[in-house]
């Protein structure tokens, strides 16, 4: 496709293209300066002439500060005119006008201003001029702003003869706004018309070279270039590059508050992953009956608001809970490293069963029933043959309990009490202090333990072989456990989902009692101070949600399309960032937001449209991965007998692909509209006076002890979550296919 000619014509396209671009932008801002330059011109002289009646030093004082009204941010100076030295004197106005005309007055430009304004001809300087407006009491900026120069005349009574002069000050930043709003504008048409002419020229598929093109926009856009901009800002200090940011995250302050991450994150994961597993060989290894059940009350943690078990354990055992207080007079508290490690295992211990589920599930059982029938025991044959195969799930459960723990930060400001973790660092530096350089480092340093503990993951997966299915695989299991340890695994299953049960009871329970601790009469008054004061949340949650959903399972589904069934130039990058956010922590993806598009011309920070934008980023991870995977289960073979009859791309995807995926483009849509009502570590820097989320108002009563609202809302937000989970698990049924029969020997 790389022929000469080919080459040629795009080379030719491409520049008589840029050369018609930077004509326009050159054209357009000229104008536009010209236009500004003469319409504050004309505003000057109409200010000039509104120069009071009383000539008094007062009078002046009053009426300089009125150019403001005119033009906005614009200073003024009165000059006197001094007939005997033949000379202008600064006498009333601003003190950055003031100091500009003192440091400039004996230069030819101002000279020449000054014998202009003397015969009653208004005149604007040629060159800009840096003015310092922090000498002015009354300016919020404390920074130097390039300005325009302007002297005008100001007349006597008998309107012949000049009094005195004004001095103008103009920011320019209109004008600079406007032409880097036009060089970005035209920098965007000048790559999309690059792109497009690059995919007519060089490629056969057009319109799959557009999906792609589109696909790197929205990745380069929404991942690529807020990343970039944290880092940046990182390595930026007072506007010029300096390592202090990172001098000062590295200090000893903060490296405690790492180690106390990375102390919470092992305990968390380990925890997790072995009470995980012992869930998942229950279920999937043994003949336990009730196992819709126990998955379903399993998952639950996992599909509920992150911090609301927190909510529900200060209930039980705070400083006024009902256990550690009311009924046991226990002076032990829960805050610190125990009460956040028993929060975070309960609520991600999910993560790791339904990780390691999937590995036993797909374990051949014929390589245990040779061990079997070789005289091994039941205890050898799991010591040597199904945990060593369960490994890639441990590990994999493992770094994605290791990951949430240390992205978490809701559960530790509510329950960290005097232990640091480096999350609640970040986020304090960026709400409590603005400093969002200094939170993009601390969330930068974060997640370097994520990406070491991955790369060691894979390093050592890919060491060895796990692979057992190499034909048909078995439709039954050999039960490798006796009875005494099934009821064991069953008894402590059991009293740890009643134990999980009885905290959303709490929660329940909290809805109907007027002050949690020291109050508990009941009362349904929180329920209609909630709802009147959470209204607002929680449509704009479920209105933000619901746009989200179906936009995120549809570009996750055609990226694994793309992914799997085509071949392109830069697809392992496409696909590596699309994966980028889900080892993020959620901090650093709040904060690279705030910076990215907080200024034109994609200025989205305030609006609806930046929270669901980081709803599908934020999970397009997950659904690009079960896209990816049920589209190896299909034979490409059928796709290609519907492009052999003349089907283009979207059609094969709308009539093949997505029918045939349809239970992964299902589970995609529900997990993003769980994930998304339940977020909190990326919304709460993205949330605004117009769009609020429901679990940040709810983080925000539990942090001032209104427990029962913020159980009411908890209780509303889990039935919702809940209800469209259950009809997504009815509407996407489990493959029968995959089941297996437990049998004895």
């Amino acid at each position: 496709m790389f022929t000469k000619k080919r080459i040629l014509q795009f080379c030719t396209a491409a520049l008589i293209f840029l050369l018609a671009d930077f004509w326009m932008y050159s054209t357009l801002s000229s104008d536009f300066r010209a236009y500004e330059a003469e319409r504050n011109f004309n505003e000057i002289e109409l200010f000039a002439k509104t120069v009071p009646d009383e000539r008094t030093a007062q009078d002046f004082a009053q009426w300089v500060p009125t150019v403001k009204d005119i033009i906005p941010g614009a200073r003024a100076l009165y000059l006197a005119f001094d007939e005997q030295n033949f000379n202008f004197i600064a006498e009333s106005g601003s003190e950055t006008a003031r100091a500009l005309f003192q440091a400039y007055n004996s230069t030819p430009d101002f000279q020449k201003a000054m014998e202009s304004v003397y015969y009653l001809e208004p005149m604007k300087l040629g060159s800009t001029y840096q003015a310092d407006y922090s000498l002015d009491p009354d300016t919020i900026s404390a920074d130097t702003i390039r300005s325009q120069v302007y002297f005008v005349p100001v007349v006597d009574e008998t309107g012949y003869q000049v009094s005195g002069a004004a001095m103008i000050l103009v920011p320019t930043s209109t004008a600079t706004g406007y032409s880097n709003l036009l060089k970005t504008l035209f920098i965007a048409a000048a790559v999309v018309f690059l792109g497009i002419l690059l995919v007519l020229t060089f490629t056969r598929d057009p319109l799959t070279g557009f999906m792609v093109l589109g696909l790197f926009g929205i990745v380069i856009v929404f991942i690529a270039y807020p990343l970039i901009e944290a880092i940046r800002l990182s390595f930026m200090k007072d506007g010029v590059f300096s390592l202090q940011t990172w001098k000062e995250s590295l200090s000893p302050t903060y490296l405690v508050a790492l180690w106390g991450s990375l102390r919470l994150g092992v305990l968390t994961a380990t925890i997790s992953t072995l009470v995980g597993f012992i869930f998942a060989f229950l279920i999937e290894r043994t003949r336990f009956k009730q196992k819709k059940l126990m998955t379903t009350m399993a998952t639950m943690p996992v599909i509920s608001p992150p911090f609301s078990l927190s909510l529900s354990i200060i209930l039980l055992f705070g400083n006024n809970g009902l256990i550690s207080k009311q009924l046991l007079h226990l002076d032990t508290s829960i805050y610190g490293l125990g009460g956040l490690t028993l929060v975070q295992v309960i609520g991600m211990f999910p993560i790791a069963f339904m990780t390691i589920s999937g590995v036993l599930r797909q374990i051949d059982s014929t390589v245990e029933d040779a061990s079997l029938d070789l005289s091994a025991t039941r205890w050898q044959t799991f010591k040597e043959i199904t945990l060593p195969l369960s490994v890639p799930g441990i590990l994999s459960a493992w770094l994605l309990v290791f990951t949430n723990s240390l992205a978490d930060f809701a559960n530790p400001l509510l329950l960290s009490g005097d232990y640091r973790v480096l999350s609640t660092e970040a986020y304090m530096l960026v709400t409590g202090r603005s400093n969002l350089g200094a939170g993009s480092a601390l969330s930068f340093i974060l997640l370097m333990p994520t990406l070491t503990a991955f790369l060691v993951q894979r390093n050592w997966v890919a060491k060895k072989s796990y692979v057992t299915v190499t034909g048909k695989p078995s439709t039954t299991l050999t039960e490798l456990t006796n009875k005494p340890v099934r009821i064991t695994m069953e008894t402590f299953s059991w009293i740890f989902l009643g134990f999980i049960a009885s905290l959303y009871l709490t929660i329940v329970a909290g809805c109907f009692v007027v002050n949690w601790g020291i109050d508990y009469s009941f009362t349904l008054a929180n329920w209609g101070e909630a709802l009147a004061r959470g209204w607002t949340s929680i449509r704009d949650t479920v209105t933000l949600a619901a746009i989200a959903t179906p936009i995120a399972g549809l570009l996750a589904m055609l990226a694994a399309m793309l992914i799997v069934r085509k071949n392109f130039p830069g697809k392992r990058i496409l696909e590596m960032l699309i994966m980028t956010p889900y080892a993020i922590p959620g901090t650093l993806i709040g904060i690279s937001y705030i910076l990215a598009f907080n200024r034109q011309p994609l200025l989205l920070v305030g609006t609806g449209a930046i929270i669901v934008i980081n709803y599908i980023i934020r999970e397009l991870p997950v659904g690009l991965e079960n896209g990816i995977t049920a589209l190896h289960q299909i034979d490409p073979a059928i796709e290609e007998s519907a492009a052999d009859l003349g089907a283009d791309v979207p059609t094969v995807f709308r009539t093949i692909v997505l029918p045939l995926i349809r239970p992964a483009f299902l589970s995609s849509m529900s997990y993003t509209f769980v994930r998304s009502m339940t977020a909190v570590s990326a919304i709460i820097f993205l949330i605004s006076a117009r769009w609020n989320h429901l679990t940040v108002l709810i983080f925000n009563f539990s942090e001032n002890l209104r427990f029962g609202l913020a159980s009411v809302l908890s209780t509303i937000l889990i039935v919702i979550v809940l209800s469209v989970w259950a009809l997504m698990q009815i509407v996407v049924r489990d493959d029968k296919l995959t089941q297996k029969t437990i049998s004895t020997r």
